[in-house]
């Protein structure tokens, strides 16, 4: 049977609401629309926000608010294994061309009846290795076992940088790296106007140990320019982060971290763990300058475009901080680059990449990892 051409595609496309995986589901299946291609993304987790639900609807894409737990926040491998039934079960009722899981885990167990591209975002056995380092917790290692035999069952492996798609090959013991298809993004809503008084700015999940926000925190009371962070503080299984020093603006709408990007602060992270970094390609997009963890994935996309610091020295960072922030012609140079830069990381390639892949899926090519990705 020939598989369909991308005009008649139907995804089944996994997500959750609290990271951001959702902004790529989003921004993937508006790109997939484009190409004429149906997406239906299944919610995991928490339920998306009003916001949330209204960006869902611009990109045309029908959300699924499952209720079932995240492979992260899960008590027990019970739960992951009965939502990645639920999600098969999901495909028996919709009947989509393909399955696209960004979290492989639900693959596991889960018999899906047609191709599965899983996306390797992030795991928790390569964020302990770069967080925490050592043996993994007890607690990890049925989760990392869950991993490893989702990529084993799908069709194709993606991930956003080589340097992930690394490390992801080599904590599974992988015969090949996944795929490189780079993340897109589409540019945030809002008007640029750099405001005179010069402040840092960052956003992500704070509470996530492998974004490092406690040194962005002490770097603060190191500074003599604001350090304001967006994102939640507390995450959806307990852990928290303090802000001592920075000052907090809670989770905001996109055009929220819009009018901050606008202002054109210098955008600063710190992180231990980021297999891309949306926040980082958001304010680059806006031309904002970026002071970076000198970690392999963020030099592999923003060489030459950015500034990197020890993300373990506050004090040298906040250093490299001071020195842009009085130096003008500086920041607009790093600006520009960064600027220049993000036009390389698209929504239009992100989506003819992650549209290969299904494509290579339905002709049933056997070898997960065949072809660089069209973004790589």
């Amino acid at each position: 049977m020939p598989a369909p051409d991308a005009k008649s595609l139907h995804v089944l496309m996994t997500a959750d609401a609290v990271g951001g995986v959702w902004q790529y589901a989003i921004d993937l299946a508006g790109g997939l629309r484009n190409q004429g291609v149906r997406a239906t993304i299944a919610v995991l987790g928490p339920a998306p926000s009003a916001d949330q639900q209204a960006m869902a609807e611009a990109a045309g894409a029908e959300l699924v608010a499952t209720g079932l737990p995240l492979e992260w926040t899960a008590s027990h491998q019970g739960e992951v294994k009965e939502a990645g039934r639920s999600v098969a079960e999901l495909a028996r009722q919709i009947r989509p061309d393909v399955i696209h899981l960004n979290a492989p885990a639900l693959g596991a167990h889960g018999q899906f009846g047609v191709p599965v591209v899983a996306v390797c975002h992030s795991c928790v056995a390569t964020w302990w290795q770069a967080a925490k380092g050592g043996p993994l917790p007890e607690d990890f290692i049925w989760r990392t076992e869950l991993v490893r035999r989702g990529y084993a069952a799908a069709s194709k492996l993606l991930a956003p940088t080589r340097a992930f798609a690394h490390a992801t090959a080599e904590a599974y013991e992988l015969p090949q790296p996944p795929v490189v298809v780079r993340n897109g993004r589409r540019a945030l809503p809002g008007k640029t106007n750099a405001r005179s008084e010069v402040f840092v700015f960052t956003a992500g999940r704070l509470w996530d140990e492998g974004k490092n926000f406690a040194a962005i925190d002490r770097m603060a009371a190191r500074l003599s320019i604001p350090v304001l962070v967006a994102g939640p503080l507390q995450g959806p299984h307990g852990a928290q982060v303090e802000a001592r020093h920075a000052t907090p603006l809670g989770r905001l709408s996109d055009e929220g971290v819009a009018r901050y990007l606008g202002e054109r602060p210098i955008f600063v992270s710190t992180a231990l763990y980021e297999p891309f970094g949306l926040a980082v390609l958001e304010a680059a997009q806006a031309g904002c300058a970026p002071i970076l963890s000198d970690i392999p994935t963020f030099r592999e996309l923003w060489e030459g475009a950015a500034l990197f610091i020890d993300p373990q020295d506050e004090s040298a960072a906040a250093d490299a901080v001071e020195r842009l922030a009085q130096d003008s012609h500086a920041r607009a140079v790093l600006g520009r680059a960064a600027k220049k830069r993000a036009e390389a990381y698209t929504v239009e390639a992100m989506s003819e990449g992650v549209l290969n892949a299904y494509r290579s899926a339905l002709a049933g090519i056997s070898d997960k990892f065949p072809l660089e990705g069209a973004a790589a």
